[in-house]
Protein backbone atom coordinates (compact mmCIF):
# COMPACT_ATOMS: atom_id res chain seq x y z
CA UNK A 1 0.00 0.00 0.00
CA UNK A 2 1.44 3.39 -0.72
CA UNK A 3 1.25 6.07 1.57
CA UNK A 4 -1.61 8.25 -0.33
CA UNK A 5 -3.51 4.52 -0.28
CA UNK A 6 -2.88 4.95 3.75
CA UNK A 7 -3.91 8.34 4.14
CA UNK A 8 -7.09 8.05 1.97
CA UNK A 9 -7.61 4.35 3.89
CA UNK A 10 -11.56 5.73 6.02
CA UNK A 11 -11.53 4.10 9.64
CA UNK A 12 -15.03 3.13 10.12
CA UNK A 13 -16.68 1.32 13.11
CA UNK A 14 -19.76 -0.97 12.64
CA UNK A 15 -20.89 -1.82 16.07
CA UNK A 16 -23.39 -5.19 16.64
CA UNK A 17 -25.11 -7.08 19.33
CA UNK A 18 -27.19 -9.91 19.76
CA UNK A 19 -30.06 -9.35 17.51
CA UNK A 20 -28.78 -6.79 15.33
CA UNK A 21 -30.16 -6.88 11.93
CA UNK A 22 -27.66 -8.81 9.49
CA UNK A 23 -28.85 -7.33 6.14
CA UNK A 24 -28.27 -4.07 7.41
CA UNK A 25 -24.67 -5.17 8.48
CA UNK A 26 -23.73 -7.08 5.62
CA UNK A 27 -24.75 -4.19 3.31
CA UNK A 28 -22.79 -1.60 5.35
CA UNK A 29 -19.79 -3.75 6.00
CA UNK A 30 -19.66 -5.03 2.24
CA UNK A 31 -20.87 -1.80 0.74
CA UNK A 32 -17.81 0.31 2.46
CA UNK A 33 -14.98 -2.39 2.14
CA UNK A 34 -16.07 -1.92 -1.51
CA UNK A 35 -15.18 1.62 -0.93
CA UNK A 36 -11.49 0.74 0.51
CA UNK A 37 -12.80 2.13 4.01
CA UNK A 38 -10.76 -0.44 7.25
CA UNK A 39 -14.21 -1.59 8.33
CA UNK A 40 -13.89 -2.65 11.75
CA UNK A 41 -16.99 -4.57 13.56
CA UNK A 42 -17.04 -4.60 17.14
CA UNK A 43 -19.23 -6.37 19.46
CA UNK A 44 -20.97 -4.95 22.29
CA UNK A 45 -22.12 -8.35 24.29
CA UNK A 46 -21.23 -7.44 27.90
CA UNK A 47 -19.41 -10.75 27.82
CA UNK A 48 -16.45 -9.68 25.67
CA UNK A 49 -17.75 -12.28 23.55
CA UNK A 50 -17.31 -12.10 19.67
CA UNK A 51 -19.98 -13.99 18.41
CA UNK A 52 -23.33 -12.54 17.57
CA UNK A 53 -26.57 -14.56 16.87
CA UNK A 54 -28.52 -11.66 14.81
CA UNK A 55 -32.23 -10.59 14.92
CA UNK A 56 -32.54 -13.98 12.26
CA UNK A 57 -30.51 -16.27 13.94
CA UNK A 58 -27.43 -16.39 11.68
CA UNK A 59 -23.75 -15.54 13.55
CA UNK A 60 -21.68 -12.71 12.78
CA UNK A 61 -17.88 -13.32 14.14
CA UNK A 62 -16.66 -8.92 15.37
CA UNK A 63 -13.19 -8.41 14.67
CA UNK A 64 -12.61 -6.62 18.77
CA UNK A 65 -15.07 -5.85 21.17
CA UNK A 66 -16.30 -2.53 22.00
CA UNK A 67 -13.50 -1.60 24.35
CA UNK A 68 -11.02 -1.73 21.79
CA UNK A 69 -12.49 0.86 19.88
CA UNK A 70 -12.16 3.37 22.72
CA UNK A 71 -9.32 5.88 22.20
CA UNK A 72 -9.19 4.89 18.40
CA UNK A 73 -9.92 7.62 16.26
CA UNK A 74 -13.46 7.04 13.42
CA UNK A 75 -14.06 8.40 10.26
CA UNK A 76 -17.76 6.96 10.65
CA UNK A 77 -19.44 4.95 13.29
CA UNK A 78 -22.71 3.52 11.49
CA UNK A 79 -25.29 1.26 13.74
CA UNK A 80 -27.13 -1.23 12.07
CA UNK A 81 -31.10 -1.89 13.26
CA UNK A 82 -32.73 -4.42 14.56
CA UNK A 83 -34.13 -5.60 17.77
CA UNK A 84 -33.78 -5.96 20.63
CA UNK A 85 -30.00 -5.19 19.03
CA UNK A 86 -30.83 -1.65 18.80
CA UNK A 87 -31.61 -1.71 22.53
CA UNK A 88 -28.43 -3.54 23.49
CA UNK A 89 -26.43 -0.72 21.25
CA UNK A 90 -28.38 2.00 23.12
CA UNK A 91 -27.44 0.26 26.73
CA UNK A 92 -23.55 0.43 25.94
CA UNK A 93 -21.91 3.52 27.83
CA UNK A 94 -18.70 2.92 25.64
CA UNK A 95 -20.72 2.92 22.30
CA UNK A 96 -22.45 6.30 23.48
CA UNK A 97 -19.81 7.66 24.84
CA UNK A 98 -17.83 7.11 21.20
CA UNK A 99 -20.76 8.04 19.27
CA UNK A 100 -21.18 11.66 21.62
CA UNK A 101 -17.44 12.28 20.86
CA UNK A 102 -18.00 11.93 17.44
CA UNK A 103 -20.77 14.58 17.43
CA UNK A 104 -18.78 16.39 19.67
CA UNK A 105 -15.69 16.67 16.44
CA UNK A 106 -18.60 17.19 13.89
CA UNK A 107 -17.39 13.30 12.50
CA UNK A 108 -19.99 11.40 10.77
CA UNK A 109 -22.35 8.86 12.55
CA UNK A 110 -25.02 6.85 11.22
CA UNK A 111 -27.66 4.41 11.75
CA UNK A 112 -30.11 2.71 10.36
CA UNK A 113 -34.12 0.71 10.61
CA UNK A 114 -34.69 1.16 15.04
CA UNK A 115 -31.18 2.73 15.62
CA UNK A 116 -32.09 5.88 14.75
CA UNK A 117 -35.02 6.09 17.26
CA UNK A 118 -33.36 3.83 19.78
CA UNK A 119 -30.12 4.82 19.95
CA UNK A 120 -29.21 8.10 18.30
CA UNK A 121 -32.39 10.29 19.02
CA UNK A 122 -32.89 8.23 22.69
CA UNK A 123 -29.20 9.53 23.40
CA UNK A 124 -29.84 12.98 22.67
CA UNK A 125 -27.48 12.55 19.21
CA UNK A 126 -30.02 14.00 16.50
CA UNK A 127 -30.55 17.29 16.89
CA UNK A 128 -32.68 17.85 14.09
CA UNK A 129 -35.96 17.28 12.37
CA UNK A 130 -36.79 15.41 9.27
CA UNK A 131 -34.38 12.32 9.71
CA UNK A 132 -36.24 8.67 9.65
CA UNK A 133 -36.48 5.18 10.79
CA UNK A 134 -37.97 1.60 10.43
CA UNK A 135 -41.72 2.75 9.78
CA UNK A 136 -42.76 1.69 13.34
CA UNK A 137 -44.82 3.99 15.19
CA UNK A 138 -43.44 2.75 18.33
CA UNK A 139 -39.82 4.17 16.71
CA UNK A 140 -41.37 7.14 14.56
CA UNK A 141 -42.94 8.86 17.67
CA UNK A 142 -39.93 9.42 19.23
CA UNK A 143 -38.33 11.08 16.20
CA UNK A 144 -38.62 15.15 15.71
CA UNK A 145 -40.71 15.41 12.64
CA UNK A 146 -40.23 12.25 10.92
CA UNK A 147 -40.19 12.07 7.07
CA UNK A 148 -40.70 8.99 5.07
CA UNK A 149 -37.49 8.78 2.97
CA UNK A 150 -35.63 6.08 2.07
CA UNK A 151 -31.91 7.92 4.00
CA UNK A 152 -32.22 11.16 5.21
CA UNK A 153 -28.29 12.83 5.55
CA UNK A 154 -28.25 16.08 7.48
CA UNK A 155 -24.42 17.83 7.80
CA UNK A 156 -22.46 14.71 9.53
CA UNK A 157 -25.51 12.52 10.63
CA UNK A 158 -27.37 9.89 8.28
CA UNK A 159 -30.18 7.78 8.75
CA UNK A 160 -32.34 4.74 6.77
CA UNK A 161 -35.29 3.19 7.35
CA UNK A 162 -34.21 -0.57 7.28
CA UNK A 163 -33.12 -3.91 5.42
CA UNK A 164 -34.74 -2.58 1.86
CA UNK A 165 -32.71 0.59 2.32
CA UNK A 166 -29.71 -0.92 3.40
CA UNK A 167 -27.68 -0.85 -0.08
CA UNK A 168 -28.54 3.46 -0.84
CA UNK A 169 -27.38 3.88 2.78
CA UNK A 170 -24.48 2.37 2.51
CA UNK A 171 -23.85 3.78 -0.30
CA UNK A 172 -24.70 7.20 1.01
CA UNK A 173 -22.32 6.89 4.10
CA UNK A 174 -19.84 5.92 1.03
CA UNK A 175 -20.36 8.79 -0.75
CA UNK A 176 -20.14 10.86 2.96
CA UNK A 177 -16.81 9.38 3.05
CA UNK A 178 -15.58 9.39 -0.31
CA UNK A 179 -17.32 11.61 -2.76
CA UNK A 180 -20.13 11.30 -5.04
CA UNK A 181 -18.33 10.10 -8.02
CA UNK A 182 -16.56 7.22 -6.12
CA UNK A 183 -20.53 6.88 -4.64
CA UNK A 184 -21.93 6.50 -8.14
CA UNK A 185 -19.19 4.42 -9.26
CA UNK A 186 -19.34 1.40 -6.84
CA UNK A 187 -23.38 1.96 -7.34
CA UNK A 188 -22.79 1.02 -10.82
CA UNK A 189 -20.68 -1.92 -10.10
CA UNK A 190 -23.33 -2.92 -7.46
CA UNK A 191 -25.72 -2.66 -10.28
CA UNK A 192 -27.46 -0.72 -7.57
CA UNK A 193 -29.82 2.23 -9.02
CA UNK A 194 -29.64 5.65 -7.05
Amino acid sequence: MSSSDAETKKQVLVPIANDSEEIETSCITDTLARFGADVTVASVNPDGDLVCKMSRGIKFLADIPIEEAKGQEWDLIALPGGMPGAEHLRDCDILIDLLKEQKAKGKIYAAVCASPAVVLQAKDLIDTAGHTCYPAPGFRSTMKDPVDTDVVVQENVATSKGPGTSLKFALSLGEMLYGKEMADQIATQMLVVR
